[in-house]
């Protein structure tokens, strides 16, 4: 049976700070909503850290955010139990036969809850913090994944983090049947295990560490914020804030991969939801 109408949760785990992601999801979902005019699209926000907010079971897809600080911060707290427990249930229910499945996308914080959730490597503190565009380069999981199809080997993502998803756990990956689809830029002058920067889970659940909703807007808002400015210039000189300058201004570099990640996964669960849509 088609389903006349798509819910869409947003799960906010920014915990109050002002960021440009949620603009540029809401951006996303409007596009989403003109694009089907055939079906009703319904879309809410939910801001589960800060507010203590969480969707229900009954959605068809959910995009969790990116968010600051560590992704250890909720241990304890009501918030991160909580969301947990409805990973679960979404995991449970589309493991469990029902026809119908429910689809979640995992952005940068989330990415590492949930690769703690499911145990499928650690996630580490970084040596220094990650801040700007850069190469992804796939992996051959990831090659052949449909979510990355059209983008090139490498292909640009915006990435903030000082957090990072490492020493990949083999048996549990292999036990749950889940792919890496992405390892962080080649750096050849630093000793370091190269990151886990895209993984599926399974046929539903996916995630990324960089941010694909990212637009151009957005990485020349982070550039022009005046205490980020000031960061960036310090740690890194002014040459790579010049650097990172020309390449928010080079529309391509991440409006491809805007276009390509969230759109796609919420076309393909629209395929799934909706077979002749």
């Amino acid at each position: 049976m088609l389903k006349d109408t798509i819910k869409i949760a947003v799960i906010d785990l920014n915990n109050g700070v002002p960021n440009q992601g949620l603009r540029c999801l809401r951006d996303l979902l409007k596009q989403t909503g003109e694009k089907r005019s055939e079906v009703g699209v319904v879309f809410d926000f939910f801001d589960a850290r800060h507010g203590g907010e969480l969707p229900d079971i009954n959605y068809d897809i959910f995009i969790s955010s990116g968010g600051p600080g560590s992704p250890y911060d909720g241990q304890g707290q009501a918030w991160e139990k909580n969301y947990f427990n409805l990973v679960d249930r979404i995991y449970a229910h589309n493991q469990n036969g029902n026809p119908q499945k429910k689809y979640v996308f995992f952005i940068c914080h989330s990415f590492q809850m949930m690769v703690r959730f499911f145990g499928l490597a650690e996630v580490a503190e970084r040596h220094s913090e990650s801040f700007g565009i850069f190469p992804v380069h796939k992996t051959e999981a990831g090659k052949a994944d449909p979510l990355l199809q059209g983008l090139a080997d490498p292909f640009y993502g915006s990435d903030f983090r000082n957090w990072q998803v490492i020493q990949p756990n083999r048996p549990q990956l292999k036990s749950l049947g889940a792919k890496i689809l992405c390892i962080e830029k080649i750096r050849p002058h630093v000793p370091f295990e190269r990151a886990i920067m895209a993984l599926r889970v399974s046929p539903e659940m996916v995630g990324t560490q960089f941010h694909p909703e990212s637009d151009p807007a957005s990485m020349r808002w982070h550039l022009h914020h005046p205490e980020k400015k000031d960061q960036i210039i310090e740690r890194w000189g002014m040459t790579k804030y010049q650097q990172m300058q020309r390449l928010a201004d080079n529309v391509d570099a991440v409006a491809r991969t805007r276009k390509a990640i969230i759109p796609g996964f919420i076309d393909s669960a629209f395929r799934a939801l909706r077979p002749t849509g």
